[in-house]
């Protein structure tokens, strides 16, 4: 026949009658019978091969033996709260950092937010925001500068892992007062021979609007050039030119900037995504954040979930 082998139950019951002086109290510590923890300290004894308590009716008194016996089993518990409390840790990141890149317009939005949201439920993590312009976000994330970034993508994006989280449209805008603020939509049509805000040459934006007039046989005069949704629409408000730019640009500016947006056919999606670098791999910390930044961006543009 096999011995007996110490378990964890034998220990805990050991245990728990030494911390309540009492079986019966042991017994309602660990939600079990009186029984069952006399018989486990029983078996306890006989896998140690010494006896633990000097037994008086009721009353139990640790042997010599069973004191040193007790020691040790302290020190065990004592090492397994240190595990728990490590293990605490790590579930809250703790000491954890996180670079994230986005767009100034994500960066001070919705991303803040976030990162708000976030460190409201995991306050030891330290979380930096970088913030650039498309290029700039684009290039941290592919080199593993930032092991996560949120952007809107007019295009493919290349050399990094993308994970779409919304769909927008782009929109037209124009001064207050312009001619074309009475039109309910625009085409390209509208824009032939007018003064426009471009985005730079070989920018995926540029390339689609190019594009686009190109085959409706129109050509606006590009007076100036951004890359920035925030710069287009001071030079618009200015009175420079029109411009066709992301909705989200376009809706903070409008009423500060005196703007008037328009939608715009055919229509110009943008995807609003969360880029992940290349050369890192996905880690719990960065799919826990990828949910609250999610969330946040869902929460506050309420479009089409792609």
């Amino acid at each position: 026949m096999a011995k007996r082998r110490m378990g964890l139950r034998h220990i805990e019951a050991f245990r728990a009658v030494n911390v309540t002086g009492s079986m019966t109290e042991a017994a309602r510590r660990l939600h079990t019978s009186q029984p069952q923890i006399s018989r486990l300290v029983v078996q306890l004894e006989e896998i140690v091969g010494f006896p633990l308590y000097q037994r008086n009716g009721s009353r139990l008194v640790l042997t010599i033996e069973g004191e040193r016996f007790a020691q040790d089993v302290e020190q065990s518990f004592s090492g397994l709260a240190s595990l728990e409390v490590a293990a605490s840790r790590i579930r809250a990141f703790s000491q954890s950092r996180l670079n994230v890149a986005a767009m100034p317009r994500l960066a001070g939005g919705m991303l803040a937010r976030a990162v708000a949201r976030f460190q409201n439920d995991f306050p030891e993590v330290i979380v930096a925001i970088h913030s650039g312009d498309a290029a700039s976000v684009h290039s941290w994330i592919s080199s593993g500068q930032c092991a996560m970034g949120i952007a809107m993508v007019y295009g493919q994006a290349k050399h990094v892992v993308v994970k779409p989280v919304t769909r927008v449209e782009c929109v037209a805008i124009m001064p207050e007062g312009h001619p074309l603020a009475q039109r309910a939509m625009l085409e390209p049509a509208d824009f032939d021979g007018e003064p426009f805000i471009s985005f730079p040459v070989g920018s995926d934006l540029r390339n689609q609007l190019d594009d686009i007039f190109a085959a409706a046989a129109v050509t606006p005069v590009v007076v100036a050039e951004a890359s920035l949704g925030a710069s287009v629409c001071a030079l618009v408000s200015a009175g420079l030119g029109l411009s066709i730019i992301n909705p989200l640009a376009a809706a903070e500016e409008s009423f500060s900037a005196g703007l008037v947006t328009r939608p715009f056919q055919p229509s110009i999606g943008v995807d609003i995504v969360l880029m992940f670098s290349e050369k890192e791999a996905p880690t719990r910390l960065l799919d826990v954040f990828s949910d609250y930044m999610s969330a946040m961006i869902r929460e506050e543009i309420g479009s089409e979930v792609i």
